[in-house]
């Protein structure tokens, strides 16, 4: 599908410019990686908070090494590099997958540690990199959204899109909708970390109460999230804190 409607990129820094003076925001048409540019970027002393939308990702990059392909007009993916600080970096791509479901849809729900989910399909992912610049970090956070529905070959997780929540949905109508919202709550995460956002992410929680399984090979009942973003979770060895996000974890059918 072409990509016909404008992105919303002036709209954007006219919202962000008194957070952020310095911000700027970028479309390219077709690159292989928005996380991978704004990381090398980062590496080469290049510090400005930027906004960089792929229109066509040839070599997109989900959490532990997956594809994410993309396709104008399908999907939405962006990637956002700010300078930050913050105290504790614990659960910041839960900060990060909240805002965005917040500002997407009430039925919107998270799976730990950054996947949006609409009725146990994955509608988007998110990956969280940093690159350290001696006392300050620069983060560079990834997302990509299904707007069209799409096929799920070779994928672990039925693919849902946001066009079955919101029919007229385009990409640029979405990032106009996530832009400012992520960048507050980036901003507030550095400030206070992910603790005020624990009850809000529960609201969302998908894997709350329900047995689940992780890549390591525990088993358990999901017990919620702690306020620094540990998943709990009741196994027969007792209650466990899974905090490393290079383990995965699934509901049971």
């Amino acid at each position: 599908m072409i990509q016909l409607t404008p992105w919303p990129a002036e709209t954007i820094w006219e919202q962000v410019y008194p957070l952020l003076p310095d911000f700027t925001v970028e479309v390219l048409p077709e690159i292989d990686s928005s996380n991978s540019e704004l990381m090398r970027r980062a590496r080469a002393g290049l510090h400005e908070p930027t906004l960089l939308v792929a229109e066509r990702q040839t070599a997109g990059r989900g959490r532990l090494g997956r594809v994410w392909q993309s396709q104008p007009g399908d999907s939405l993916t962006f990637s956002l590099s700010l300078p930050l600080s913050p105290q504790d970096w614990s659960g910041l791509s839960l900060a990060v997958g909240l805002s965005l479901a917040e500002s997407l849809h009430p039925d919107v729900c998270l799976k730990w540690p950054n996947d949006l989910w609409f009725q146990d399909r994955k509608l988007g992912g998110i990956l969280v990199e940093a690159a350290s610049m001696g006392a300050r970090s620069q983060v560079v956070v990834g997302v990509g959204l299904n707007i069209q529905p799409r096929e799920a070959n070779g994928l672990n997780t039925p693919p849902a899109a946001l066009t079955e929540l919101l029919p007229e949905l385009t990409a640029p109508a979405c990032l106009a909708r996530v832009a400012l919202p992520l960048i507050q709550t980036l901003l507030a995460f550095e400030a206070s970390g992910f603790a005020p956002l624990q009850s809000r992410f529960a609201a969302r929680d998908v894997l709350k109460g329900r047995r689940v399984h992780t890549s390591d090979g525990q088993q358990g009942e999901a017990l919620g999230v702690g306020v620094g973003g540990a998943l709990r979770l009741q196994t027969e060895a007792g209650a466990q804190d899974i905090q490393s996000a290079e383990i995965s974890v699934r509901p049971f059918p």
